[in-house]
């Protein structure tokens, strides 16, 4: 006579069949892993996201610096006003192209975000984020910045968020992770 728990059913499936239920999952991927997984990248720093900001924004006032320009023109009475000579359409599209093509295309990193180790990802899975997701990321931003406060709001709003989200970020349901 077998003892309790030994033969058919207990000794697992003939030879060369699959073991019942399959594999085991993936690492990171198992019933008992917490909502993020074991690999989920810590948020990244309020200080190094606003200076990975400063540096993008250094690097798109180069970029669109042939765009804009400002000449002083003298006056029918002998007075000399600024001129600007930007084309306010074509800044707007090379800093939304820069903002968006890199976090949508370069593994959610910009120059900036690249130097300082940061990287947008999906919230909650932290998964890349899609092209449509940093769009609408990328545009919020830019509308927050030239209306009136909202930018200041957008940015000050990072240091309240349990996440470290800004506004924009809310919008595209993103989050900044170390990398």
């Amino acid at each position: 006579m077998r003892s309790p728990g030994t033969g058919p059913p207990y000794d697992g499936p003939p030879p060369g069949e699959p073991t019942y239920g399959g594999d085991t999952p993936p690492y990171g991927y198992g019933a008992d892993e917490p909502p993020y997984g074991r690999r989920a990248a810590p948020l990244g720093g309020r200080v190094r996201r606003l200076v990975a900001g400063v540096i993008d924004l250094v690097i798109v006032g180069v970029l669109t610096s042939p765009f804009s320009a400002t000449a002083v023109e003298r006056g029918p009475t002998g007075d000399l006003t600024a001129v600007h000579t930007g084309n306010g359409l074509v800044l707007g599209l090379i800093w939304f192209l820069y903002f968006w093509l890199l976090t949508a295309f370069w593994r959610g990193q910009t120059a900036g975000k690249k130097l300082m180790r940061l990287r947008v990802v999906q919230d909650p899975t932290q998964e890349p984020v899609t092209a449509g997701q940093a769009a609408v990321r990328e545009a919020l931003y830019g509308i927050f910045s030239v209306v009136c406060c909202l930018g200041l709001l957008d940015l000050l709003w990072i240091l309240f968020d349990g996440k470290k989200q800004a506004l924009h970020d809310k919008a595209a349901s993103t989050i900044v992770v170390d990398a």
